[in-house]
């Protein structure tokens, strides 16, 4: 669904280092170790001043926009023409121009080829449990797909004293593992002929 822009350079999850800062960035410094993440935060909107939205106004996850926000350009060429940003964080390169609103200062003693997967795939699942589902203490959740957002949002449901959580996976190599995160149940649609519910 979303527009073909490209050339474009791709990628969403990463842990990085700022090189450099552009003018008027006071919140981060050269040196500091970063988690980028594409549903920023401009700090000023509705929607960040809400504990109930993380959709900003601004900065919100934009498939289409490949350009920097502040002028409407692009940060990256080749030979003299443009190459377009992917969701405000274009990680599959050594290098990236992020929006200081997307992106999150972390502690430089974590290792940043773990703590990469923090910028997307464990927040989304993590965030999603805890903000928008909001599970009860005792309540049975049922999570489809075990991956590391499937995983996280168990993780999330197990935080919140779910007392039956059923993973959803059409593997069954999965089961071990999501036990570890909370995993009581475990369904695979393949092993029936009829709904399961």
């Amino acid at each position: 669904g979303q527009t073909p822009v490209f050339p474009r350079i791709l990628g969403h999850e990463a842990g990085g280092i700022v090189e450099s800062v552009g003018e008027g960035v006071t919140e981060l410094a050269p040196g500091d170790h970063v988690l980028p993440v594409f549903t920023g935060e401009c700090k000023e909107c509705a929607h960040c001043k809400s504990e109930e939205s993380n959709m900003c106004d601004l900065l919100r996850i934009n498939v289409d926009r490949g350009v920097m926000i502040g002028d409407g350009q692009s940060r990256f060429t080749i030979n003299g023409k443009p190459i377009f940003h992917f969701v405000g964080t274009s990680t599959f390169s050594e290098y990236t121009v992020i929006h200081v609103g997307c992106l999150a200062k972390i502690n430089p003693e974590a290792p940043l080829d773990k703590v990469c997967v923090l910028s997307c795939g464990i927040s989304t699942g993590l965030g999603a449990t805890l903000n928008v589902a909001k599970p009860t203490k005792g309540s049975t959740v049922a999570i489809f797909g075990l991956g590391a957002v499937g995983l996280s949002a168990m993780e999330g449901a197990r935080l919140s004293g779910a007392s039956r959580i059923i993973g959803v996976d059409l593997n069954p190599a999965k089961y071990e593992q999501a036990k570890k995160f909370g995993c009581t149940d475990f369904v695979n649609p393949k092993d029936y002929n009829k709904p399961v519910q």
